[in-house]
């Protein structure tokens, strides 16, 4: 009878097997290495992206930081120049008005028989100090003023007797107000808008 050895056959098949396994496990390890770099590689990509677009918005922030900062300076400048500008309104109305309330008292003034000593205006009010031949220019004086429409109540304060150079006057204080006309409104609206 003819014996078979299967035995070497076995051997070299579980040793066939051995290296089947080993080199499989191997290009496992490889291909698991290859993807794991891969995916490494990927999000080192990403983060270097990422960290671009930081570093970009980080410049954007702080150009965007100056410009404000020159844009605050700017309003408070342009804030500065609209004060400086109604100031300068005011000071050009008020001095208007300071002619105008002087061309009207030198054209209320009763010539030859009154003259006036001190004028004073405030925002309202006009406080008038003369000297009048008699009590007579005095109520006419007052009665122009009422008259004007420009002034309302007109008051007399003081009037006394005064001799200068032996002649007698009369000295006078008159308080009163002064009337806002409605151009004048209208200019105070627009300056305060």
């Amino acid at each position: 009878m003819i014996r078979i050895n299967l035995l070497p056959f076995r051997k070299a098949r579980k040793k066939e097997n051995v290296r089947q396994q080993v080199s499989i496990f191997i290009l496992v390890l490889i291909f698991l290495t290859l993807g794991m770099s891969y995916f490494a590689l990927s999000l080192n990509r990403k983060i270097q992206s990422l960290d671009d677009h930081i570093k970009i918005s980080k410049q954007q922030l702080s150009e965007l930081t100056v410009l404000t900062k020159e844009i605050d300076d700017i309003k408070k400048k342009l804030d500065v120049i609209k004060k400086k500008t109604t100031i300068i309104k005011n000071l050009e109305q008020d001095r208007k008005s300071s002619v105008i309330l002087l061309d009207t008292m030198t054209n209320m003034v009763i010539p030859g028989r009154m003259w006036f000593t001190s004028l004073s205006a405030a925002s309202d009010s006009v406080e008038i100090y003369g000297l009048a031949l008699d009590n007579k220019t005095v109520a006419d004086f007052m009665i122009r003023l009422e008259g004007s429409k420009l002034f309302s109540s007109v008051n007399l304060k003081t009037l006394k007797q005064q001799a200068i150079k032996d002649i007698g006057l009369k000295n006078f204080e008159i308080s009163c107000r002064k009337v806002v006309r409605l151009e004048e409104k209208t200019s105070e609206k627009a300056v305060k808008k």
